[in-house]
């Protein structure tokens, strides 16, 4: 589904989590009215425990503190952590439990990453509550003002109140809301809107970034963690490719949480590769951030480019049209690009049989995927 495209927003790229996680604590911990929380990964730890003390400190004060979780990522958080989020005031709703229903059903998760201070300010990237990405995964967020934060709080109220969140936090609180984003008028050129998908029958993010591909003009950069495209993005990449746009693909090296995920996109190599599309594998550490630059364009947000994402999956991405954060973006590709290796298309040509049976090996376990809906 797409959201409506709005003025007067301000986006701050904050790659790292050096840098976008002092900034969402702050925002919590500054919060007046109320704070919203959506993650698909929470697992106990330092990062989570962190977090269930700035939610629990919120609530003290009075603050209307919401957390939706999803009823499979977040199953490594603790009983005991669970109880402490309930007695410290804290909201709790859980996304489609795992159940003795459909598989298709236990499939579809709420992979949205999402912060909402106040109604004011939103945070959203490929974050989640899990020590990995204290330092072992690269990942990058967006800090949120304006009209569009009121597209994040409906999308995020859509859900809590949903047949399919259950807990013990009231459904009903999610209509007390203020909804009150302010426009940033020193702001004005910076365009954008909210965009989601939810599942096999509305990939609206997949449908933008093909009209994008096919509009772009000079550059498609794509960095993601789990690469394993559809036929018709592929066709698309390749197309531009070959009439002169640089399209760069910025993925995972070895290290990597899904190994098999890695092989099942890397089949694809020898195509792009061929018609001009250049590929990068990021070798200082996992690579779990989700951009898109098409131009002037940009998309960060949690959808990955790969079956769990565009089939099952409930996602979320930020839209944004403004030259001024394009170059921004560019300048962070281009620093991870100096970071990764590229793929040499002759080298890539006498890659060894087992790198080969692996690719065939998952590629068929991925394909099996495709026909599970």
């Amino acid at each position: 589904m797409d959201g409506m495209w709005r003025d007067g927003n301000h986006f701050a790229l904050l790659p790292e989590a050096a840098r976008f996680l002092p900034a969402m604590f702050e925002a919590v911990e500054g919060a007046r009215r109320s704070v919203l929380v959506e993650l698909y990964l929470m697992e106990s730890g330092r990062l989570a425990s962190a977090l269930i003390e700035a939610l629990c400190q919120a609530a003290a004060r009075g603050v209307t503190v919401m957390l939706l979780l999803d009823g499979y990522g977040a199953m490594g958080l603790s009983g005991e952590d669970r109880r402490r989020l309930e007695a410290g005031g804290v909201a709790l709703r859980w996304f489609n439990p795992l159940g003795l229903h459909s598989l298709a059903r236990n499939l579809t998760r709420d992979h949205r990453k999402l912060v909402v201070v106040d109604g004011e300010v939103a945070f959203t990237g490929g974050f989640g509550a899990v020590d990995a990405f204290l330092e072992a995964w690269y990942e990058v967020a967006m800090r949120i003002e304006g009209p569009v934060v009121a597209d994040w709080m409906r999308l995020f109220s859509s859900l809590w109140d949903s047949p399919m969140s259950r807990g013990p936090g009231e459904a009903h609180l999610v209509h007390a809301l203020a909804v009150t984003p302010r426009r940033r008028d020193d702001y004005r050129g910076m365009r954008g809107r909210v965009v989601w998908g939810q599942g096999y029958r509305y990939q609206a993010i997949r449908h933008s970034l093909q009209r994008r591909v096919l509009a772009a003009r000079q550059r498609i950069w794509i960095c993601t963690p789990y690469f394993v495209p559809t036929l018709g993005l592929r066709r698309r990449l390749a197309r531009a490719a070959r009439r002169g746009v640089e399209v760069c693909l910025l993925l995972p090296g070895d290290s990597h949480d899904h190994p098999g995920i890695r092989y099942a996109g890397q089949r694809f190599y020898g195509r792009l590769l061929r018609a001009g599309v250049r590929i990068y594998e990021f070798q200082p550490s996992f690579l779990h951030a989700k951009i898109t630059l098409a131009d002037d364009w940009v998309s960060l947000g949690s959808c990955n480019f790969d079956h769990w994402s565009l089939q099952w999956n409930l996602e979320a991405n930020q839209e944004v049209d403004d030259p001024r954060l394009a170059a921004e973006v560019a300048e962070l590709f281009r620093r991870n690009l100096e970071a990764s290796r590229e793929i040499d298309p002759a080298a890539w040509a006498r890659r060894p049989r087992l790198q080969r049976l692996r690719e065939w090996l998952y590629g068929t376990l991925d394909g099996l995927l495709t026909r599970l809906r």
